[in-house]
This record gives structure tokens, sequence and C-alpha cells, in this order.
């Protein structure tokens, strides 16, 4: 067993602790809990490398040194929609003429107007406001609308009786584009078992773009604020306002933290 120890050199080690730290850095920037996990298997990979080294398995440990030296190809391939929300907010820069952005003020109290209208009713509603990244890919079409965002419009897409009231509403800017709209559903195993399916696709199209995504729950009433994965059940209207504001303008905005229902 000494030889196997014998190679394991301060020059090796370092090395090796190196690639994993520069992984883990890579992913933290993505997701923070991602990369916790992500540093717990790459730390456990490198122990059952070293492990199988001390046992004389060979084959085991080629094994395992392919998979801890693979991990950031595997990061890549996990992590590719993350990566890809990354770089275009970085490379994303405003074309001459829109540093001036539009008077947002009515859109937005039309916006929060609608929906705590739709909170009292308890009428259930999925909004989602477009900042930057499309969304086309990755969202089946109702029906396309043109129209400014108003409460008398929103209260009508999402009535029971309506044909649309099931699907999402997309505001790009200041109109709303489309409605009626089926989302991804996220397939995250840890989302509270309470929420259901409109709270599900908010959280499934978050976590694949830059979106900022409003529920409004038909159970309780209460509005939530969904983005990047992350959601935030029963809102602060201010917070709602100033969020909706920024993704109107096409800002981006700091994560939310989850709150439990």
């Amino acid at each position: 067993m000494a030889p196997v120890f014998d190679s394991v050199t301060p020059l090796g080690l370092f090395d090796k602790l190196l690639v994993v730290g520069l992984v883990y850095g890579c992913t933290l920037i993505l997701r923070k809990e991602a990369a916790l996990r992500l540093l717990a298997i790459l730390t456990a990979l490198y122990i059952a490398e070293l492990s199988s080294k001390v046992l004389g398995l060979t084959a085991t440990a080629s094994f395992f040194h392919l998979l801890l030296f693979s991990a950031p190809v595997i990061l890549a391939v996990i992590f590719q929609s993350d990566m890809r929300r990354a770089l275009f907010s970085f490379w994303k820069r405003n074309k001459p003429g829109e540093s001036d952005k539009p008077d947002v003020s009515t859109t937005v109290d039309e916006l929060l107007k609608g929906l705590h209208e739709l909170a009292e009713r308890r009428i259930g509603a999925l909004i989602v406001i477009i900042r930057q990244m499309s969304i086309d890919h990755l969202v089946q079409i109702g029906t396309e609308i043109d129209a400014k965002v108003t409460s008398e419009l929103l209260n009508s897409i999402f009535l029971p009786y309506s044909p649309i009231h099931d699907g999402a509403v997309i505001i790009q800017r200041e109109k709303i584009t489309s409605a009626g709209c089926f989302l991804p559903l996220s397939q995250n195993p840890d989302i509270a078992k309470s929420f259901g399916t409109r709270h599900r696709a908010a959280l499934g199209i978050s976590e694949q773009t830059d979106v900022l995504v409003l529920v409004v729950s038909e159970e309780t009433g209460k509005i939530s604020i969904v983005h990047e994965g992350k959601i935030t059940y029963d809102a602060d209207p201010a917070e709602i306002r100033r969020l909706s504001r920024k993704a109107i303008e096409g800002r981006r905005a700091p994560r939310v933290t989850s709150a439990a229902e």
C-alpha cells in the first residue's frame, strides 16, 4: 500500500484540489445550492479514487479518476440552461437609443390592480414577465394577443369560464403578447407538495430563463413571486411592484428567497 501513498505527491494533490475548486467556483456562480451538492459529489469521487488505489483496484480507480476529471463537461451539460442565461446577461448590452426606459408606471399599476382583484376573488392566475431572454422554445403558445396591460383584460382572461384561463399570460415590455400558454413544469423533487400546477409551471419556466412570474393561488388568494427557481409565497405588495417594474423594463433583479406556504 505504501507505493500508492508515495505516488500521491503534494503537487498532484494540489492539482486535483485545484480542479475541484474551479468546478465548484463555476457552479457557485450559477446556483449556490447545486454547487454545494456538486462539491460533496466531487469530494466523494476523489475519496473513492484514492480508496480504490489503496485497495489495489486499478480499474475501479481509473473509473473514478475519469468521472472526477470529466466534471467540467458534466457541469456544462447539467447546467447548460443556467450557463446560457449567465452568458446572455453578461454579453447583453443596450443598443443605441435603448437607454431611455419607457414610463411603465401605468402598466405596473394596472398589473397590480388586476392581481389584487383576482386575489380577492380567489381566481387563479399565472403571469410571466419577459426580461431579456426569449422563451418561445419552452412555451406552447395559446392565443396571441397584442394589447396593453389592463386590470379588466387580466380579469377577463383568468375568469373560470374563459377558454384560456388555465394557461399563462405573457407580458413583454408594456404589452400582453399572448395568453393561454402552457409552461414546462419543474421537476425539482424538493417543491412543497402543497403547490399546484400553476406554481410548478412558474418554477419550471423560471429555472430555465430570467423571467419574473407572478402567481395567484385560487385556494388561498395569495400572490407569489417566482424568479430563478425560487418562490416567495404571499409576497409583499411593495416587493411585487418593485420587481414587476424591473422586469417590465427588462432589468435584472436580485434572486428572491423562498418562503414556506
